[in-house]
């Protein structure tokens, strides 16, 4: 796709004041792109956003910050994606957790960028987003792939330990319990229970406990 034949006109949204300024003067840098605005969260950027509507000036993309006071990133995506279709959003954080950036893509997002990511990576990824085109950091999309060839859900998804911790929770042992009995500690145990649940895509100790009679790991 060709490049827009206009330069990209970008609004910084950060609770973080010293980011708001770096990205900033990054693009003072940048002849193709040219900083219109900022805010310190979702709700302050989508009063500065119909303010820049009414006057017919709204940017062609708009960074989030993930996670901020009173409106996260994800949520003010959303919302620019249905108040402003024409706008690009690109998520830029220190999260890499692949159900974060699944639950942005979700809600329009056309791009996540690391805050560790080069310079060159994030102009790319604001040039990217104005053509319409999905950006992932290279961190991101490593992660991404590595889910597509491993099994992530499903008994095969399962370590050893989180099988034998998967038998111990049908049996009805707490946390407590299960760390006694493999001498581990109590928080260990809690982390394989959650781990164990999120990979079978259940929410609670029963619904694994059915799990595990089900397949045989135990008896009914």
């Amino acid at each position: 796709m060709s490049e827009p034949s206009t330069g990209t006109t970008v609004f910084v949204v950060d609770d973080h004041a010293v980011v708001r300024r770096g990205i900033a003067s990054f693009l003072e840098f940048t002849d193709d792109i040219t900083f219109v605005g900022e805010a310190a969260d979702g709700q302050e950027a989508l009063e500065r956003l119909g303010a820049l509507n009414a006057h017919g000036e709204l940017p062609h993309v708009v960074l989030l910050d993930l996670q901020m006071p009173r409106l996260d990133g994800i949520q003010t995506a959303e919302v620019i994606a249905e108040r402003y279709p024409q706008v690009r959003t690109v998520i830029l954080t220190s999260f890499s957790e692949i159900e974060r950036v699944h639950a942005a893509l979700a809600r329009g997002v056309s791009g996540y960028v690391l805050k560790d990511a080069s310079s060159d990576e994030l102009g790319e990824a604001i040039r990217a987003s104005r053509r319409n085109e999905l950006f992932l950091d290279t961190a991101v999309a490593r992660r991404i792939t590595q889910r597509l060839v491993t099994p992530s859900h499903g008994l095969a998804s399962l370590s050893a330990r989180e099988r034998e911790v998967l038998v111990l929770v049908a049996r009805g042992l707490s946390n407590q319990a299960i760390a006694g009995q493999l001498s581990i500690s109590e928080r260990t145990a809690r982390t394989h229970v959650s781990k164990l649940l999120t990979k079978l895509d259940l929410t609670s100790r029963t619904q694994a406990a059915l799990v595990a009679v089900r397949e045989g790991l135990v008896e009914p």
